[in-house]
């Protein structure tokens, strides 16, 4: 008896906005400017790409060629994107640079309680 394979599409997983909340955070750790893009391009075709370039108000094809992975995209084409998609871009500190930081201000403040 042979088994029988589904083909796996990574749209399957991209259902809810949890989902694919996850999937851009994911992608976004990995600090790859290119497959961040492509990671908006996945999402946005999951999500109507059509209807999206709509109601960004540019063109179907500009919108495919600025997240295609063959251009770079500027920042204002990349918030919008992702604004339009539903989602919302978070800045939180680096945990290194969180610990270097504490570690530099302890070293500071046994300095100062040492000299006095």
């Amino acid at each position: 008896m042979s088994e029988k394979f589904k083909r796996w599409s990574i749209f399957d997983d991209l259902k809810t906005d949890e989902e694919i909340a996850c999937f851009l955070e994911t992608c976004l750790e990995d600090n790859d400017y290119d497959f961040f893009i492509k990671a908006i391009n996945i999402v946005a075709n999951a999500r109507n790409i059509n209807k999206m370039a709509e109601e960004m108000d540019v063109p179907r094809e500009s919108l495919y060629k600025s997240f295609s992975g063959n251009h770079k995209p500027n920042f204002e084409t990349i918030f919008k994107a992702i604004k339009q998609l539903g989602f919302t871009i978070h800045i939180v500190p680096n945990v290194a640079n969180t610990e270097e930081i504490v570690s530099t201000h302890s070293h500071r403040i046994n300095i100062e309680e040492s000299t006095h």
